[in-house]
């Protein structure tokens, strides 16, 4: 064994029938331990994916924008070479520390990224050497077993949807001023689907997390108000366009379910949301004064799928079909039923 070694706290265990490692690695040391596979190899001849280098820059800010509360699960690696370790006390065999030679070469299994971010947060803050990260070693068996750990890594990792990573972040302010707003207008109360992107054929909401963010940005887009105004005005302009939608009327009263309106209306779909919030930014941009009486035409539009207003393209054999050319079109048929107060 060579005299230049790591050595880490670390807890060892046992997982299908091999032992493995549980240790807290400073950040600074982590660009001294890990290794990257060749990238000019094909794939076959790789342990992991390729870097996508465009991915670090946006974990890298979020780890300089919030010192004091970001969050990294652990990285996997394996160790292609000795892994000495040493219990502390008879009694706690399972806890002590590792010992790893410097030309041990220890590859990264699942967290690259992770990894790579965090090297560039070091060289715009420094005093992150000082933190630590989890890391779960496993001896290096060969190309296979680690080709093999990383399709098992990811084989069941599911992003949240983004309704839910709205529900969830705190920090953004986006997402806490639709979850504000929402909490304000009586029609959105119980009705909001927080965790779904697509709404299940028998729910009782009508409306998803999402598609009220996206309409909600879109609302407030190059409007430089603080998060006060923003929240004032949305939960005017979201109660005043409920005032003129006759279907969440109906559903929020229980005069119907909210599954027909999704199955047989527009009036709810993300499409429709983001093309109010649109027109509502054209009316806050040239007529702001108008915010509360601009929406009334809404109450004479024939939301139906059926309806003459969807056939040029936004419906087509009865399903709405979700694109930048759509999107386009609603907001147009918004703005020509509404075209006085656009106008001012």
């Amino acid at each position: 064994m060579s005299s230049a070694q790591f050595v880490f706290q670390a807890v060892k265990g046992i997982q299908a029938n091999m032992e493995y490692f549980a240790t807290m690695v400073p950040l600074d040391c982590l660009s001294k331990l890990f290794i990257f596979n060749n990238e000019d190899l094909p794939p076959e001849l790789r342990a992991q994916r390729i870097l996508n280098k465009a991915r670090i820059p946006a974990i890298c800010d979020y780890i300089i924008k919030n010192p004091t509360s970001y969050v990294f699960s652990a990285l996997t690696a394996s160790v292609d070479g000795n892994i000495l370790f040493t219990p502390i006390d008879e009694k706690y065999p399972s806890i002590g520390t590792i010992t790893i030679d410097f030309s041990s070469k220890l590859l990264i299994n699942d967290g690259q990224h992770r990894y790579a971010a965090i090297k560039s947060a070091l060289k715009l803050n420094p005093d992150l050497k000082y933190e630590h990260i989890p890391v779960i070693l496993y001896h290096d068996l060969g190309l296979k077993r680690s080709q093999q750990m990383f399709s098992d890594l990811n084989k069941f990792a599911l992003r949240p949807t983004h309704s839910l990573n709205i529900m969830y972040d705190n920090r953004d302010a986006d997402s806490k001023l639709v979850k504000d707003i929402i909490a304000n207008v009586p029609v959105f109360k119980d009705l909001v689907d927080t965790e779904h992107t697509s709404i299940s054929n028998r729910s009782n909401q009508l409306f998803t997390l999402s598609g009220l963010h996206r309409g909600t940005k879109t609302l407030f887009s190059g409007l430089p108000w603080n998060y006060e105004k923003k929240r004032e005005t949305g939960i005017i302009f979201w109660n005043v366009v409920s005032e003129y939608m006759q279907d969440w009327k109906d559903v929020y009263h229980g005069k119907i379910k909210a599954y027909a309106i999704r199955q047989n209306s527009l009036s709810s779909l993300s499409i429709t949301i983001k093309g109010l919030g649109a027109i509502g930014n054209e009316i806050l941009h040239n007529a702001p004064e108008t915010i509360n009486t601009a929406f009334s035409p809404l109450s004479q539009i024939d939301w139906h799928k059926t309806g003459p207003l969807w056939k040029e393209g936004i419906v087509v054999n009865g399903s709405v079909i979700s694109s930048r050319a759509t999107q386009k079109m609603m907001e147009n048929i918004l703005r020509n039923a509404i075209r006085g107060a656009i106008n001012g």
